[in-house]
């Protein structure tokens, strides 16, 4: 099936067979790509104020940090039981529970005054974003199938990636004000909040049976597939790491430290994701899921790998852009093989760990990656990360080469 069945938001077929809302619904899905990115914006709209932050309160580099990367430990905590949460009632309520809080904790950064009580709003405000980054994919993928399910997701991935460049401008325009101005960007939440409560249909999930006792735990442990697409996923949130954190020293290494220039890095990385996101569904139909990622892991090596020996800035936007294509392939292909080879029942779970992969990824990659480029050099670090994704690659390479002999 290739389009959404015409007619109002209809019960959702458990069997994942039929689409549950027609596209011409625009209210609906713009409410959940829209919110899709606020998880995007948690960190972004920060970084433009980091510095301010550290005067102001006269912290010391970790304690700055902390700013950023903090909520991203509870997002990793909270997300199972955000994605238990949705199996159990569906997504509409937890979504919307999920945006008041990240809207509250998260304006909140607009009246503190200490960094005790900034700490404590940015982890509340990632029990939040959890519900938010589960709920929003869990709805998507259960509103829609075949492939329509292909575009709108390829239509996330493009949000997502849009958000990472509007919203650092927005934050960065509102610091000219005061460092707590663009905590008010988090207030969006509010009225995401009442859209997804007044156009969600409460049948756009597969809610599991009542008294369900399936745990996270288990399921992780019964689905090897599973731990290699979340593997995939850690990978590649410590790579985009690597290339928004590390890109600017690499120019550095070449002389060049002009804002335009450093700043056409992440803007090529971000315009590629856009692009092969809105590619997607073809994509899928002619390589399939399993090909994808593993032209994501090679696009990966290769703009890694080009990044390091590049000896012209103009080479090292092009690796940027070539790793943003794979970004662009790999965050629709992953989150739907996670949701399409779990149980509709499990499926909010094992969306919750996509999420913990995702953030954990993120939290770990400046422990990994700085000591490999404190170690060798920042060329160094690029081509070690790219021997990472290459291996990852020829292993992938090789179990599909052998499912094929089997078969």
């Amino acid at each position: 099936m290739t389009g959404a069945v015409a007619g109002a938001a209809k019960p959702v077929d458990p069997t994942g067979v039929g689409s549950t809302m027609r596209l011409a619904d625009a209210s609906i899905l713009a409410a959940l790509l829209l919110a899709s990115t606020l998880t995007v914006m948690a960190g972004a709209v920060f970084v433009p104020v980091l510095e301010l932050v550290r005067r102001d309160l006269g912290l010391s580099a970790t304690q700055t940090g902390l700013v950023l990367t903090a909520h991203g430990l509870s997002v990793a905590a909270a997300s199972p039981l955000a994605g238990r949460l949705i199996d159990g009632w569906g997504p509409r309520i937890p979504l919307v529970g999920g945006l008041t809080l990240y809207a509250a904790a998260g304006g909140a950064g607009l009246v503190v005054e200490s960094y005790p009580a900034l700490i404590a709003a940015r982890l509340a405000f990632g029990v939040g974003a959890a519900a938010v980054f589960v709920g929003t994919t869990t709805a998507l993928i259960g509103l829609y199938s075949g492939r329509l399910r292909d575009r709108v997701m390829g239509w996330r991935s493009s949000a997502i990636s849009l958000g990472g460049l509007a919203w650092p401008l927005l934050g960065g325009a509102l610091g000219t004000l005061s460092w707590q101005a663009p905590s008010s960007l988090y207030l969006l939440g509010a009225p995401l909040a009442i859209a997804v409560l007044l156009t969600l249909p409460a049948s756009a999930s597969s809610a599991g049976p009542p008294g369900d006792r399936g745990s996270t735990w288990a399921l992780l442990r019964s689905s090897r597939r599973l731990v290699l697409l979340l593997s995939v996923q850690t990978i590649a949130a410590i790579l985009l790491y690597v290339v928004l954190a590390f890109v600017p020293l690499r120019l550095a290494e070449l002389d060049v430290s002009g804002p335009v220039t450093v700043a056409l890095c992440p803007a090529a990385l971000s315009l590629a994701m856009t692009l092969a996101g809105l590619a997607f569904a073809t994509a899928r139909l002619r390589l399939g899921i399993s090909a994808l990622l593993l032209l994501a892991l090679l696009k990966w090596s290769a703009s890694l790998a080009s990044i390091a020996l590049a000896s012209e800035p103009a080479l090292i936007v092009a690796g940027a852009a070539l790793f943003g294509l794979g970004m662009g392939l790999a965050v629709p292909a992953l989150t739907l093989a996670v949701g399409e080879a779990t149980p509709v029942r499990l499926r909010g779970r094992a969306i919750s760990l996509l999420a913990v992969a995702t953030f954990a990824g993120q939290f770990a990659a400046p422990l990994l990656a700085g000591p490999v480029v404190e170690t060798t050099s920042v060329a160094g670090g690029f081509m070690v990360f790219a021997a990472v994704a290459a291996v990852a690659f020829g292993s992938g390479l090789l179990a599909r080469l052998r499912g094929v002999a089997r078969a």
